[in-house]
């Protein structure tokens, strides 16, 4: 009886990843006048939102490793994605994002590190942050590509691969290997890959 009171006030969350997911893929994206929503996004995080679901981006920023651009970019451009969202209601709970590389990294950056996905770092942060814990089972990680959705399998959540971004083109080889891939569900967009969430049981 005890644990069920205790799972029933677990964080249902909905991960996201960010570029090719949410917006645009963008090369190395960090200004705001580039960062253009895809089609349904806010639509689709509303109805998660409304259903009772948390928000979270995890996203990997080699471009800060790299020297692109900076850690106060990122987050003046999440600043601005949720300024966006907020407008319908859909805004993001959360946002965490990997600015290492284990290779192309300059200076602290250049870092094998546990945050970069498929690493689960970025996850347990996110975990760490919310007191109540989260209810795994009933939990998700959306992305476009495999290293998104083998970190949401990692981290024991159910992954699901969007066709936007890299992700069309990355379902096709997986089916024409023949070998499990590493998802759950493959969705054409967040829109569907929302609708299948909610009309699970």
């Amino acid at each position: 009886m005890g644990n069920n009171i205790v799972e029933h006030t677990l964080n249902k969350v909905v991960f996201l990843d960010r570029d090719g997911t949410l917006n645009e893929e963008v090369n190395y994206l960090h200004k705001p006048e580039d960062m253009k929503l895809l089609p349904g996004v806010p639509q689709a995080l509303k109805k998660l939102k409304d259903a009772g679901y948390k928000l979270i981006v995890v996203t990997n920023q080699a471009g800060v490793a790299r020297g692109y651009y900076t850690e106060e970019d990122v987050k003046i451009l999440h600043q601005y994605m949720n300024q966006l969202l907020e407008k319908e209601g859909a805004e993001i709970d959360a946002f965490y994002y990997c600015p290492h590389h284990p290779e192309h990294g300059i200076g602290l950056y250049k870092k094998k590190c546990h945050c970069r996905k498929p690493e689960t770092g970025m996850f347990e942060m996110a975990e760490r942050d919310l007191p109540e814990g989260i209810d795994k089972v009933h939990s998700y990680m959306i992305g476009d590509k495999l290293l998104d959705t083998e970190a949401g399998q990692k981290f024991g959540v159910t992954s699901i691969l969007v066709g936007t971004g890299y992700g069309a083109e990355l379902h096709k080889e997986q089916q024409e290997n023949g070998e499990k891939p590493p998802y759950v569900h493959y969705a054409a967009d967040l829109e569907q890959a929302a609708q299948w969430i909610l009309e699970r049981k």
